[in-house]
């Protein structure tokens, strides 16, 4: 059984035994207190580290343990369509309830954590983690210059956070301009485009973000894409504020102001 906020009253909510295979939503279970309900997560939901460590590990976002599903015997399981591999989610969702975000801007994530309040029992609680994100976001002043950004999330080879993407809104947030918003790479991928060197010189972008995740970009990367696009400022992220569309959203805002200030910063001195 597919969830969704049409049929959510089909739900005999409260779950009781939650199985999340979503990082950011793991962590959004947590923030709402469901220790005892939720019975497996999968081995990239590394936040809160005690469930890490505590809870059964049901193999990985994209190769999910069905088997082992299966065993814990869940009342709901947390999904969600970019994270998850359709085969396995379609046919989960044949044997449990299943609920699957499908998340691109701050008001999805809002939508998803107000459904998974609602799923859960714990309607009050997901209501003070929407609150304070959605205060959060209402008072950050954006970067006043519109700076054209290109965000790598991988390398070996290069991709790029492009349109229609939950990053790409991030960055929209932050007042700037994806470089590669609207455009699609030689095989018509518009979200996660793969990228040459040269096709990332020809993006002409003001300001490289490297994110920690999912590739591990480090100090040692920024001389690397210095060298592509010399004019460029090449900045380090935390990946995690820019894509996790769960209570970590708190956090957020309070990085875009760092990374708007270092940018500032480099470009008073790189001129």
């Amino acid at each position: 059984m597919f969830i969704t906020s049409e049929n959510i009253t089909e739900f005999n909510a409260p779950a009781r035994r939650i199985v999340s295979v979503v990082p950011s939503q793991t962590e959004f279970l947590h923030s709402l207190g469901l220790d005892q309900e939720v019975v497996g997560i999968t081995k990239f939901c590394i936040h809160p580290q005690e469930w890490f460590r505590s809870k059964t590990r049901v193999g990985g976002t994209k190769q999910l343990k069905i088997d082992q599903i299966r065993q814990l015997r869940p009342d709901l399981i947390i999904a969600n369509k970019e994270e998850n591999q359709q085969e396995q989610i379609e046919l989960l969702a044949g044997e449990f309830p299943l609920y699957m975000s499908d998340i691109y801007s701050i008001s999805d994530s809002i939508n998803a954590m107000r459904v998974m309040g609602q799923l859960t029992g714990r309607e009050l609680e997901a209501t003070g983690i929407i609150d304070e994100v959605t205060s959060r976001f209402e008072n950050f002043t954006p970067d006043l210059v519109n700076r054209r950004i290109l965000y790598l999330i991988w390398r070996e080879p290069f991709m790029a956070a492009g349109s229609n993407t939950f990053i790409n809104n991030m960055i929209e947030v932050c007042g700037w301009r994806n470089t590669l918003a609207g455009h699609r790479d030689w095989e018509g991928v518009d979200r996660y485009p793969q990228l040459t060197a040269q096709q990332i010189r020809e993006s002409n972008p003001e300001v490289i973000l490297l994110s920690s995740e999912p590739y591990p970009f480090k100090n040692k990367h920024i001389s690397e894409l210095q060298e592509l696009c010399p004019n460029a400022k090449v900045v380090l992220v935390d990946g995690e504020l820019y894509s996790w569309y769960g209570s970590r959203l708190k956090f957020s805002t309070m990085h875009f102001f760092a990374v708007i200030e270092r940018i500032r910063y480099l470009c008073s001195i790189l001129k």
